[in-house]
């Protein structure tokens, strides 16, 4: 059986200029082999530069990390000063600035995620936010209970800062 259209002569199997010619096969391949390297050093480039900036990212985040705290101080340092700008103020005077800066101090931690640990009398003792300093005995608490805190503790974003200190009731 014949065909009206006969097939192109790579279909048909015959060699191609650049399969019988070797110079001109090595030379498509340096060609690719040319396109890759320069690919490759692209993209090995590139890597270092997001490295780079990674660390420098990382450099800068380290370095201002507080930034944001220590503004937050800022005022609770004014206000300090100028407490001891006057030395001549009453005893009321001061301790009134002592709240209004301890309130500014609270204001602080708050913005920056810093948080108070303090648990009531009959809180469950929680060792991950507590830490028992004595245990007594306490005949109205259930056991493993808070009796009382001596220090209280912080979070810092979830995170304990300083554990609360607290007496623990003894079990019965």
């Amino acid at each position: 059986m014949t065909t009206e259209h006969p097939l192109p002569e790579d279909a048909a199997g015959e060699p191609t200029a650049a399969e019988l010619n070797p110079e001109i096969k090595i030379a498509e391949l340096e060609g690719r082999l040319a396109e890759m390297s320069d690919a490759y050093l692209r993209a090995k480039a590139e890597a270092e530069n997001v490295r780079r900036r990674a660390e420098e990212d990382i450099s800068k985040a380290r370095k201002f990390a507080v930034e944001s705290f220590a503004e937050a101080m800022l005022p609770v340092m004014d206000s300090m000063e100028a407490a001891i700008a006057t030395p001549s103020a009453s005893v009321d005077t001061v301790l009134e600035g002592v709240h209004a800066t301890r309130r500014q101090l609270s204001s602080a931690l708050e913005r920056n995620r810093v948080v108070e640990i303090n648990p009531g009398q009959g809180t469950k003792f929680d060792p991950h936010q507590h830490q028992a300093i004595s245990v007594v005995p306490a005949p109205t608490q259930d056991a493993n209970t808070v009796v009382a805190v001596l220090q209280k503790g912080f979070l810092i974003a979830d995170r304990v800062l300083r554990p609360a200190l607290v007496t623990v009731s003894a079990p019965r």
